[in-house]
């Protein structure tokens, strides 16, 4: 599952930054912080449209973000729910990825401004990333989106997000979606995994990191049993929609990805599972600016495939 060494562009990243203070040692505002500026760019990817608007909530106005690649519509729609580990990330610190997925794919991607912890523990950040998908279900004509073809993705938490919008979606009888882009994410409530304890210290995020964006996330530790926090307990998998499944050998939540992945396929789900095994945790936004990564660029045009042929006609 895990390579003997990372990629020399990842180790070259390991090696920069190794100095730098774990997210758990951090004040909030310098984790949200540097969330945003270690991947903003001077010169954004053009694309064919932005549209900042914000969308009725139950935590009050919800910001999302309309990218609209060019050409004619109508287009598929995928909703993108940012990482951060539930406290950090906004618009902008995947504004480039999303850019650059609309690009690539000729899909309209929506993302999400979804509430964080600790203001807003769990279920607020679940309850947006739903409520927004089901806006755009009942509104994609305003952008020239095809609610026909939905899709759900994320990264990290994020990632976290789209599984479980999916599970409820499929529970409360919609919106319907065609696909699910899930890396590396989150889904479990238990960090006892091969995969902490081997990449927990040195890889980026760590172990401890982990505990504590839980720590944040969850008001009540009863919380993190909730399906809808982690969705591995989820008795049922079966009628989730098809699913690209996104894993790195380094990553700390790497066992959880793969047994997410397993749970789907052991319920008749369609599922492409991606490994790579010689990246870290959120390598896959490495693979656009202002890193560049080849070996992330790789993983995101799989990923990107995957999503487009998953939502054309």
């Amino acid at each position: 599952m895990r390579a003997q060494e990372p990629h020399p562009e990842i180790q070259a990243f390991i090696d920069e930054t190794e100095d730098a203070p774990a997210f758990h040692e951090m004040p909030m505002e310098e984790v949200r912080g540097m969330t945003v500026g270690v991947f903003s760019v001077e010169e954004p990817t053009p694309v064919g449209e932005v549209v900042d608007r914000t969308i009725p909530g139950e935590g009050g106005e919800l910001p999302i973000r309309i990218y609209v690649p060019e050409g004619d519509g109508p287009f598929p729609v995928t909703m993108f729910f940012h990482g951060g580990g539930f406290v950090s990330g906004n618009l902008e610190s995947h504004d480039e990825l999303c850019r650059v997925l609309a690009n690539d794919t000729g899909v309209a991607v929506v993302a999400v401004d979804y509430r964080l912890a600790p203001e807003d523990p769990f279920p607020a950040a679940v309850e947006d990333a739903y409520t927004a998908t089901e806006w755009v279900a009942e509104n994609a004509d305003e952008f020239g989106g095809d609610a026909s073809r939905l899709a759900v993705a994320g990264d990290s938490a994020g990632g976290n997000l789209a599984a479980v919008v999916a599970h409820m979606a499929r529970d409360r009888g919609g919106p319907d979606l065609r696909y699910q882009l899930l890396l590396y994410p989150t889904v479990s409530p238990h960090l006892d995994w091969p995969s902490a304890e081997e990449n927990g210290e040195g890889y980026f995020i760590t172990a401890e990191d982990l505990a504590w964006f839980d720590e944040q996330y969850f008001e009540h530790e009863i919380d993190a049993m909730n399906v809808y926090a982690s969705p591995l307990l989820a008795a049922d998998f079966e009628d989730l929609p098809p699913a690209t499944v996104v894993t790195a050998g380094f990553d700390p939540l790497r066992d959880q990805g793969v047994a997410y992945a397993e749970r789907l396929e052991d319920a008749g789900v369609a599922v492409t599972h991606h490994h790579y095994d010689d990246v870290i945790h959120a390598f896959v936004q490495m693979g656009v600016a202002p890193f560049g990564f080849e070996r992330s660029a790789e993983a995101f045009d799989d990923a990107a495939g995957d999503l487009r042929d998953a939502l054309a006609e």
